[in-house]
């Protein structure tokens, strides 16, 4: 076995540029390298490679993808495909039931019929983030925002959620127009958002200016708001910035 960059990128949908990536940082190195200079890769390497976009596809960072395919021993990397391959099909059936989810919203929609709240949401992953909201904030925190989301009626989720997202898309309305962060319309809507965020958990100065900070510096947060418009993310960061300096410590 024995193909080219060329061919490993058409095969696999992962660009030249990224192998090449992988090369320059000793994750994937090729079989040898032609006096053309183009790299060529054997059923080790190609055996690398999956393991690695497998170890991708569950987003773990690439620091820790090294650490992971760089065992010589071949009893533990079938112990941890094993373990990659549980991972995976846990995922498969996650998406498959959110497919079904949305299948029943679909003939509901289109039949006019009720829909549960339950069965709206069933399939989602809502304890996903939740390692990491404790690493970041406590557990006495989390413990109190996952209480007060319980507590509140289906009506008052859906009140919450729709709030945020009228704030994102009114800030995203602001961004498109290059509005002063300080301005009192901008300032409006961070109160709004302060207040949203305070239902589960009252930030003050510092932890607030950290939240909207996070909120560009993370890409998952920032895609989310960005969805609305490029720079709406920025922009709550700086005016959350502005507003934070009148909150207490």
């Amino acid at each position: 076995m024995d193909l080219d960059i060329a061919s490993v990128a058409r095969l696999t949908g992962v660009t030249s540029r990224t192998l090449r990536h992988y090369d320059a940082i000793g994750l994937l190195s090729p079989a040898w390298t032609g006096h053309d200079g183009r790299r060529h890769y054997g059923e080790t390497e190609l055996l690398r490679l999956q393991h690695i976009l497998v170890l991708r596809e569950l987003d773990v960072p690439l620091e820790t993808v090294a650490s992971i395919v760089d065992t010589d021993d071949p009893t533990l990397t079938a112990a941890l495909m094993r373990d990659h391959h549980v991972a995976l099909l846990a995922q498969r059936d996650r998406f498959a039931a959110l497919a079904e989810t949305v299948e029943r919203t679909l003939t509901r929609l289109e039949k006019g019929l009720p829909m549960t709240t339950d069965e709206m949401f069933d399939g989602f992953d809502h304890e996903r983030y939740e390692p990491e909201a404790r690493e970041r904030w406590g557990d006495d925190a989390v413990a109190r925002s996952n209480a007060a989301w319980k507590g509140m009626s289906p009506e008052a989720q859906r009140a919450h959620a729709a709030e945020h997202e009228a704030v994102a898309e009114a800030l995203a309305r602001l961004a498109a127009a290059d509005a002063d962060p300080a301005s009192d319309e901008v300032q409006a809507l961070v109160t709004r958002h302060h207040a949203w965020v305070s239902l589960f958990w009252t930030p003050g100065r510092e932890a607030y200016a950290g939240l909207g900070r996070m909120y560009v510096d993370d890409p998952r947060f920032r895609a989310n708001y960005d969805e609305h418009g490029d720079g709406t993310a920025e922009l709550l960061r700086d005016a959350i910035a502005v507003y934070a300096e009148g909150l207490p410590e």
